[in-house]
């Protein structure tokens, strides 16, 4: 007690958390802008061939094309972005020599590995078309579009969400407490840029489920990256500290006023691209300020410690009493 109190003055000083010769207690991954990049197109990529296959469903061409190649585009940069980081492509090859259900980075490579030749495919076949390819080759193009490209929307969502089980798989400590809420925000992440994109590229009077899947994608994520933090506790305070809170700051605001600008754009092009644009970056800035946030709690040791005592004192209290 303070000697106001008429008690003895504190003597013990509040704890300070160091770690074992300064080092941190979980070492940080050592990614750079190419993961974030590689998650944020591989999301894009997914988000975009689910959207390319309701548009063949539906009978909107326009729309299909534009997913099907921007899925592609998105799928090639995600794919040397992984690569640029492993060093040589011969690493994500020999990632494929074994399948363990119970990694979330075998069984990340195999979605991955299944997921992009149909993808490849479908767009293939909308490229010859718009290229006039021979007969001989446009017709057996053209009758493989449409399963590849359905295959491929079937392999979206667990394209969109795998990135995120990755995280929350490890002892990074933002990431792993996020496990329940992250594949959500991710997969709506995703949603989002997917129909933003569209909006950029498809005539207004296709682009009806484009503009229904950005606004929901939008809302979903805004409202899952809310419900993750209130469920991480104090592990959710890298999200709002440093280079990872202005990552995340500029991500709702863009996300928030591209849905707002979906919802107000109607038929008129300029607004619905610029709708697009602000869905698109706000979905890279949510990629990019979860990485870091995760990386600058794996740096800070009082992040680690204080949940694992906290779990501790949680067990104990939890346990019978002899």
């Amino acid at each position: 007690m303070s000697p106001r109190g008429g008690g003895e003055p504190a003597v013990v000083p509040d704890a300070e958390f160091t770690s074992y010769y300064g080092r941190p207690v979980v070492k940080p991954a050592p990614w750079e802008a190419d993961i974030p990049a590689y998650m944020f197109a591989g999301g894009l990529a997914a988000g975009s061939s689910l959207l390319a296959a309701g548009a063949d469903l539906t009978g909107r061409p326009a729309l299909r094309r534009s997913g099907r190649v921007t899925a592609l585009a998105a799928l090639g940069f995600s794919a040397a972005a992984l690569v640029h980081d492993l060093g040589r492509p011969s690493r994500f090859l020999n990632m494929m020599r074994t399948v363990k259900l119970t990694s979330p980075m075998s069984v990340g490579t195999w979605i991955l590995a299944l997921y992009g030749p149909p993808a490849g495919l479908a767009a293939v076949a909308e490229l010859a078309a718009l290229a006039g390819v021979p007969r001989w080759l446009g017709r057996p193009l053209g009758a493989l579009g449409r399963p590849a490209g359905l295959a491929a929307g079937l392999l979206a969502p667990p394209v969109a969400a795998y990135t995120a089980v990755l995280l929350s798989d490890t002892a990074t400590p933002s990431w792993h407490e996020a496990y329940r809420e992250l594949p959500f925000v991710f997969v709506s992440s995703a949603a989002a840029a997917a129909g933003g994109a569209a909006l950029l590229a498809v005539p207004a009077a296709q682009a009806g489920p484009a503009r229904r899947l950005a606004a929901a994608g939008a809302l979903a994520e805004m409202l899952a990256e809310a419900r993750m933090e209130r469920s991480m506790g104090m592990t959710a305070e890298p999200l709002h500290a440093g280079q990872a809170g202005r990552l995340m700051r500029a991500a709702r605001l863009l996300t928030g006023a591209g849905a707002a600008l979906t919802l107000l754009a109607g038929r008129r092009r300029p607004v619905a691209a610029l709708a697009g644009a602000a869905l698109l970056a706000g979905s890279a800035c949510t990629r990019f300020g979860i990485v870091e946030a995760g990386l600058a709690s794996a740096r800070d040791p009082r992040y680690t410690v204080v949940p694992q005592r906290r779990r501790l004192a949680q067990a104990a209290t939890r346990s019978p009493r002899a």
